[in-house]
């Protein structure tokens, strides 16, 4: 792969190479790795290199629940345990929220960027997907200014962006009987 190459064409044209229209034949899976947190290793070692991070990201496609690293001329397969994104990032403006991943990606949550939350009994995790379904996992502190912006519409508990509201969970949930009130 001359990966190089095409994160300069990518930067110089001001986009993304367009990876969802490469069909590429499967060259096999790699020793590459997106953990939890959003640290991606190679061969068991931590990529370091926040250029080579943001290359990888860029020719980052993911097909139904894998995901794939793709040039024109070749596919391989990556390992990623969660999402291979994380929001670090948050600003609330005019009634959208915006948001920064750690690769560099910035996003405005709406109808083409749509919010979504997993709750469990340690609360919400909170997702941006950032482009033809990468998702991106907010950071803690994030989800913490997330859940200080939310507001109760129609019984749920949400936030609102691009005027689109988006439901973390309904308000029996999340607050007691005495804070409903």
């Amino acid at each position: 792969m001359d990966l190089t190459r095409l994160y300069a064409d990518a930067q110089a044209q001001g986009s993304l190479p367009p990876v969802e229209r490469w069909h590429p034949p499967f060259c096999g899976d790699i020793d590459m790795r997106i953990a939890s947190d959003g640290t991606w290793f190679y061969n068991g070692t931590p990529i370091e290199r926040t250029a080579m991070v943001q290359l990888f990201a860029r020719i980052l496609r993911k097909e139904e629940d894998a995901y794939f690293l793709v040039t024109p001329v070749e596919k391989v397969g990556i390992t990623v345990e969660d999402v291979p994104f994380i929001a670090v990032e948050m600003t609330a403006s005019d009634g959208a929220l915006t948001f920064r991943t750690s690769v560099g990606d910035v996003v405005t949550a709406g109808a083409d960027h749509p919010l979504r939350f997993e709750n469990d009994e340690d609360g919400f995790r909170p997702y941006i997907e950032v482009r033809h379904g990468l998702e991106a996992r907010m950071s803690r502190g994030l989800a913490q200014d997330i859940a200080a912006l939310g507001m109760v519409v129609d019984g749920w508990f949400g936030v609102r962006s691009s005027g689109v509201f988006y439901a973390i969970a309904r308000v029996d949930k999340v607050f007691s009987k005495d804070e409903q009130t």
